[in-house]
């Protein structure tokens, strides 16, 4: 009896310290943090009223269509060169293709939608981003896709207004993406 209470207690402890050891590798492993690739940077946008965004479908109401408000309900559709600077004849380096809706009756926000195609030195494919804008303060979108390069991407999109006069509007879009640690890269 003394013999199988003793094997007992010896088995009590190992099986203890073994649960201790599987419980504390467990909880190294959870805390243990990976480091996220990143990737910051910013264009701009050139956007030319009938040239490379069209409205398509009219609003009904609320503020006129000036270079920052269009009516409630009023479809825009676009594709813009982006570029390394705010001048238009500085490199193109991608394309922002997208759409959005006037969602505010001062003419002023809109629900966007666009992909961003990009060819960067060391990164190609698009991310793809949705969201509200506002027409003359910065924007924040979510990313919400992204293929080649940027696939498993996430992260957020800045847009902010550079310049509202005359017939092409530049906008400052700055991007900051972040991949997660399951997503193969091969750059």
């Amino acid at each position: 009896m003394a013999l199988s209470l003793r094997f007992y207690g010896v088995f009590v402890v190992l099986l203890v310290s073994l649960l201790l050891s599987k419980a504390s590798s467990t909880s190294h492993h959870e805390h243990h943090h990976h480091q996220l690739k990143s990737l910051h940077f910013a264009l701009f946008q050139h956007e030319t009223i009938n040239r490379t965004g069209y409205i398509v479908v009219n609003g009904v109401g609320g503020a006129g269509i000036s270079q920052t408000t269009t009516p409630f309900g009023t479809v825009f559709v676009f594709q813009d060169p982006m570029t390394v600077t705010a001048n238009r004849s500085s490199k193109v380096v991608g394309m922002a293709q997208g759409t959005s809706v006037t969602s505010s009756l001062d003419g002023l926000q809109s629900i966007s939608v666009a992909k961003i195609t990009l060819r960067l030195k060391h990164h190609s494919g698009s991310v793809s981003i949705v969201g509200g804008t506002h027409n003359v303060k910065p924007s924040d979108h979510p990313v919400v896709g992204g293929t080649g390069d940027f696939l498993f991407v996430q992260g957020y999109v800045t847009s902010s207004p550079v310049n509202l006069k005359g017939l092409t509007v530049v906008y400052k879009i700055e991007f900051h993406l972040y991949w997660p640690p399951y997503a193969a890269q091969g750059s």
